[in-house]
């Protein structure tokens, strides 16, 4: 286990997690999430906050938890977490921004993955 790179994927998706949490419009305009001018619906930013906050509660779990069985249980949420929104949230999004969303969202899990299955240079 990579303990460095996992504290930082635990720190940055907190981070991030608590930015969409007050700014729902974050993750909803490069997700494609918008009325055509540009706006974030209400009904929108209600329902991509519990989405943050989760990224918050899991990434803080990475960020601190200790090393071990805790810290490998805290990553494997966070990468059913990037699939699940990869698997569950990709295909319903429209066509222009689907390959960026499943980018990321894969991209996040595999970083975690690696974490896991590194060995930190002595």
């Amino acid at each position: 286990m990579h303990t460095p790179l996992l504290r930082a994927v635990g720190t940055t998706t907190a981070v991030y997690g608590a930015l969409v949490t007050a700014r729902p419009a974050l993750l909803a305009r490069p997700s494609g999430l918008t009325t055509r001018d540009g706006a974030v619906p209400r009904d929108t930013e209600t329902c991509l906050r519990p989405l943050a906050w989760r990224d918050l509660a899991v990434g803080l779990a990475m960020a601190t938890a200790p090393e071990g069985p805790a810290l490998r249980t805290a990553t494997a949420v966070r990468i059913a977490a990037d699939l699940g929104d990869a698997l569950l949230l990709g295909p319903t999004l429209d066509r222009a921004v689907r390959p960026k969303v499943l980018a990321v969202s894969v991209g996040w899990a595999a970083l975690s993955v690696l974490g896991l299955c590194a060995r930190r240079a002595r």
